[in-house]
């Protein structure tokens, strides 16, 4: 079995609709790809109207969060969850608020750069994204691409909107230790995504890996694009001694990234494990499919 455990559609900042995304992912060879678009479940019916019969979708997002850094300070981590009541009511005020924040901060951007002369309009770049969905980054970096102030989503991230960027402006992501618990009393799981992936910035350190673990984390994202042989060998090794599930993923974006669909698996008996650890009849999405 090929194994993708987290990748983003148009319902968020991914370039592919979710069906374009299942199509995909058939045509990549993989047995079980994760829909995990950036605190929106939006994606999920049409992915699964989409699915092959020989293929199963599991039901994700990507949730910004808020950790301590182990090191005296905060950093943003990403939690992936799995296999949670999408209409858990804590959970959707939440995913709500941080699209809303979302797209208030996109057009905040936006529009320091218009006022600094960059040919982009944070009005027209709004109305053009569905009313609801999530707005990011990628997204104002595609409209630097269109103007042709750059060539690539990475050249705008690494000049204008990555950290430490000039117009890089923060938000309020949610508490991960919050997160870990929603996602838990809505029957979901928690994998902690590219934890180590320091050429993007700060990240935690090991010993908050296992504070988030004693508090219900269910494994680390270790084959990443992120992470080199070194850092997964290192995550390997914590993930053993913690007791955490390790999953492989490609994080891709469509065409916001130059990775490719399955460039990074899980392994069939990590993906077994990390399953087991949800409860059973929490997610329709997914019981349904088990079930044919």
């Amino acid at each position: 079995m090929r194994i993708d455990l987290h990748t983003h559609s148009t319902a968020s900042d991914g370039t592919d609709s979710p069906a374009g995304l299942v199509a995909a992912a058939a045509a990549a060879g993989l047995d079980v790809i994760a829909v995990t678009d950036h605190d929106t479940t939006a994606g999920w019916s049409e992915a699964l109207a989409a699915l092959p019969t020989r293929m199963r979708m599991l039901p994700g997002a990507e949730l910004s969060c808020a950790s301590p850094d182990g090191l005296g300070g905060t950093v943003t981590v990403h939690l992936l969850a799995y296999l949670f009541d999408p209409d858990s009511e804590p959970l959707v005020a939440e995913q709500s608020r941080l699209r809303l924040e979302r797209r208030a901060r996109l057009h905040r951007m936006a529009a320091r750069m218009a006022a600094d002369g960059f040919p982009v309009d944070a009005d027209e770049l709004m109305a053009g994204l569905p009313p609801d969905a999530p707005a990011g980054r990628p997204h104002l970096a595609q409209a630097l691409m269109r103007a042709g102030v750059v060539s690539s989503v990475n050249e705008a991230f690494a000049k204008f909107l990555g950290t430490g960027g000039s117009y890089l402006l923060p938000r309020t992501d949610t508490p991960v230790e919050r997160a870990i618990a929603m996602i838990a009393e809505a029957g979901g799981i928690t994998v902690l995504a590219h934890p180590f992936a320091r050429a993007r910035g700060p990240v935690v350190t090991p010993e908050v890996v296992a504070d988030l673990a004693a508090l219900g984390l269910s494994g680390v994202e270790v084959d990443h694009p992120d992470h080199d042989e070194p850092t997964r060998a290192e995550l390997r090794d914590l993930a053993a001694e913690l007791d955490l599930v390790m999953t492989g993923s490609s994080d891709y974006h469509g065409t916001n990234k130059t990775i490719r669909l399955g460039q990074e698996t899980t392994d069939p008996a990590q993906f077994e494990a990390l399953v087991a650890r949800a409860k059973p009849g929490w997610c329709p999405a997914w019981e349904e499919q088990v079930s044919r």
